[in-house]
């Protein structure tokens, strides 16, 4: 059988094993990281101490998930991290009190409204991040690295350089109940589990059941092309920041709630384990290519991965190679899995035109935004 016929066998629904291994990678290396784990540690294998993993998993998921859509569109969101510590701090300095000395007053707001608050506050680090790529030209790799530096800046301004301790607020000022987020469980699951759950359902339909979903596939495959169709690439693009940013903000409550306490240094290089969840899920760095479900996969790896080599006692030196190696293989598994695209899409032009759903599908778009992510193109 000809390498031709080969192509045409898999497109036509033929088992494909290689394919599928490669596809289904972070899968099938998060089971695993379970069963070497659970064969080296006998406590690793339980459902308390998954629902542990779990909720420290939480924390690199949200903000994976927020940096699959700014990846999604061909940018990338270097201040996630610094914005994490940031909304911490943020609500661990309203937590405190504002003080309002012109009227001789201090507002202890309640959780809630603290909850708002921090997630605005996220949103516009997200829009300026926006506004300076899609307005301004900036590169985002520029953007959003001299955001890293102004966030944890302002952070390390509000605290002097401290922590905010005992978060969990006070009866008598009717702000109780911030820890709630962290510490709490609902049907013997973590709320930050839920947290994560609930985002990763809301970010999925926006994906593959919205015209906004398919215009960030668009944005991400060949923005010119898609902006000649008519898709709104620059409001696209301040958006996804937006996004970005308040998921980064969610992710800093739920932490700052876990630890009831919030410092200026707190997700320190987490923006790049956010970016290898994200690559490990199988997204493309170059945009236009990547699924919630494949991000929430590779943020769980990475997750399972660094409290396992803790259970058993790796230094944490070993822990940052192991991290580093699996970020390598997984951008080399990527490269040879969409240049392995490219070249059977080569074969097949010589006889056939692909279908916009079938060439959406080699880009890893969701199903359903699949028939309309790479239209755009089409139609220029």
């Amino acid at each position: 059988m000809t390498d031709t016929s080969q192509a045409a066998g898999s497109r036509n629904g033929g088992f494909d094993l290689g394919r599928l291994l490669l596809e289904g990678r972070a899968f099938f290396a998060l089971i695993a990281i379970i069963i070497i784990f659970s064969i080296l540690s006998p406590v690793y294998f339980s459902v308390d101490n998954f629902l542990t993993m779990s909720s420290h998993v939480a924390i690199f998921g949200l903000l994976s998930i927020g940096m699959l859509l700014v990846i999604l569109t061909g940018g990338i969101d270097l201040s996630v991290g610094s914005t994490l510590g940031f909304a911490g701090v943020f609500a661990g300095f309203l937590m405190q009190g504002v003080s309002f000395e012109i009227f001789g007053v201090v507002v202890y707001p309640p959780v809630w409204a603290v909850v708002v608050l921090t997630c605005a506050m996220g949103a516009l680090v997200g829009a300026i991040n926006g506004v300076l790529i899609a307005y301004f030209k900036v590169p985002a790799f520029v953007a959003t690295l001299g955001m890293l530096y102004v966030a944890r800046g302002v952070a390390l301004l509000m605290t002097d350089g401290l922590t905010y301790n005992n978060l969990g607020g006070s009866p008598e000022l009717g702000n109780t109940g911030f820890d709630w987020l962290g510490f709490n469980r609902l049907f013997g699951i973590p709320v930050g589990v839920l947290v994560l759950a609930a985002v990763a359902i809301v970010a999925l339909l926006a994906l593959t059941r919205t015209p906004f979903g398919r215009w960030v596939y668009s944005t991400g495959g060949n923005a010119r092309a898609a902006e000649l169709s008519g898709v709104p690439v620059k409001r696209v693009q301040v958006s996804v920041y937006v996004l970005s940013g308040i998921c980064a903000a969610i992710a800093g409550l739920v932490l700052s709630s876990q630890l009831t306490s919030a410092g200026p240094t707190a997700g320190t290089t987490y923006e790049l384990t956010a970016i290898a969840g994200v690559v490990i899920g199988g997204a493309a760095l170059t945009g236009g290519r990547g699924n919630v479900r494949g991000t929430l996969l590779g943020a769980f790896v990475i997750g399972f991965l660094s409290d396992g080599l803790v259970i058993i006692g790796v230094s944490s030196y070993w822990q940052t190679v192991f991290t580093g190696a699996v970020i390598v293989l997984a951008v080399l598994l990527n490269s040879i899995q969409y240049s392995g695209r490219k070249k059977q899409r080569s074969t097949s032009s010589g006889g056939e035109v692909s279908s916009p759903q079938r060439e959406a599908k080699s880009r890893g778009a969701e199903p359903a935004a699949e028939s309309t992510a790479v239209n755009p193109a089409s139609q220029s």
